[in-house]
């Protein structure tokens, strides 16, 4: 048996209450964009035999971010701009059915590898093994039921964080290994949405745990992000095949529409002429982290909206970072306001390990051994200019 009693929680659950509906309750009176917040009802069943709902939190700021725990799911995520004007900035539905009936990870925990491994296997310690295939024939994201399309437990809930855990079996979706994973979601005093992720196994296995809320800083639905001033730490970045699995190479941003060491204005890179920006359609890349430290929790990227102000930091103990650009959304799709989401509509910055890295050893390794401790902390700190 593994230890997984590495997190405590001690909370006031009356006083937290009481803060979560009397801030709410002043941004709704005084914001002259009121926060639009779901019922839990809308979100209320059962899946494969256990319980899912909605759940609210609030930092003492007004932060304020709801979830399900049917993936571990952000469904919005309310914050303000320089006026005072509040927005939801990521993309979602309003009920657990639409998001049953889509295939759409947005806001989710991905895992039990995120991104990409090549045709769905790999080999370890003298054994193959065959995953479950969709993308083109590759595994993405963890596989058909990924843990975004699973039911993670709620251990603890206070008003400003929640601690969800889920156990995965040896097997699901042909990983090896009993998976035991912890994570919380928090939401600090300093405005920062925090993920700490940690993880024991009884048997070698491939771990890359990431979130996958798309981003969009002028309010979800609310245009294209062409306009948003991105900048990534990063001096390389990993260009992929026609199945986009990364061919090996760590090639260098410099003279690329690629290079983000600066801000600059996603639209401008996206104007280049470049085979691997016309092959995905936009970007939907793995950038190399100019890390300072192996693991220590780091500042590697910048999101800016020049129109309101709003500002988010991504900071992380992982080696690299997953840039999507909103390139598969074509309006088709309307969301949980009503509004479409059209192409570049959002972005999505993903901390993680690289794709393919089983199959990869020139790559940072991905493999958690038994009595080995996976740990890694994912924050998007949110703020106005």
């Amino acid at each position: 048996m593994f230890d997984v009693e590495r997190l405590t929680l001690k909370i006031d659950d009356m006083r937290n209450v009481a803060y979560l509906f009397l801030f709410i309750l002043l941004i709704a009176c005084h914001s002259e964009s009121p926060l639009i917040l779901f019922p839990e009802s809308h979100f209320r069943m059962d899946i494969d035999g256990k319980p899912v709902t909605l759940y609210t939190l609030s930092n003492r700021n007004g932060l304020t971010m709801q979830a399900t725990n049917w993936g571990a799911r952000v469904v919005s995520l309310w914050i303000p701009d320089r006026q005072g004007n509040w927005d939801d900035i990521v993309l979602g539905y309003e009920t657990i059915d639409r998001y049953l009936g889509s295939h759409v990870v947005w806001g989710a925990t991905v895992g039990r590898f995120g991104n990409r491994i090549a045709n769905g296997c790999f080999s370890l310690n003298g054994e193959t093994y065959q995953l479950s295939t969709s993308d083109n024939g590759q595994c993405l994201h963890g596989g058909d039921k990924g843990f975004d399309r699973v039911v993670w437990d709620v251990d603890s809930v206070a008003t400003d964080c929640i601690f969800f855990s889920y156990y995965s079996k040896n097997g699901e979706e042909g990983f090896p290994g009993n998976l035991y994973i912890k994570m919380i979601y928090r939401l600090t005093s300093t405005d920062e949405f925090r993920i700490d992720y940690t993880a024991v196994t009884d048997k070698s296995t491939p771990v890359n745990l990431t979130h996958h809320s798309l981003f969009n800083l002028k309010g979800e639905g609310n245009g294209s992000v062409e306009s948003h001033r991105l900048c990534i730490a990063a001096g390389y970045y990993t260009p992929v095949d026609s199945v986009w699995i990364p061919t090996g190479e760590l090639a260098p941003v410099a003279g690329t529409p690629f290079d983000f060491r600066s801000p600059v204005a996603v639209g401008e890179q996206l104007k280049h002429s470049d085979a691997q920006l016309e092959q995905c359609r936009g970007f939907d890349h793995n950038f190399v982290l100019d890390r300072k430290t192996s693991d220590e929790l780091e500042w590697v990227a910048s999101l800016y909206e020049p129109s309101n102000g709003r500002y988010m930091e991504i900071w992380t103990t992982e080696p690299g970072i997953q840039f999507y650009s909103g390139n598969l959304l074509d309006g088709s799709i309307k969301g949980k306001s009503g509004k479409e989401y059209g192409r570049y509509g959002a972005l999505a910055l993903e901390t993680q390990h690289f794709p393919d890295s089983p199959n990869q050893s020139a790559f940072p390794s991905t493999i958690l051994n038994p009595g080995e401790f996976y740990h890694q902390v994912c924050i998007y700190r949110f703020g106005v200019k």
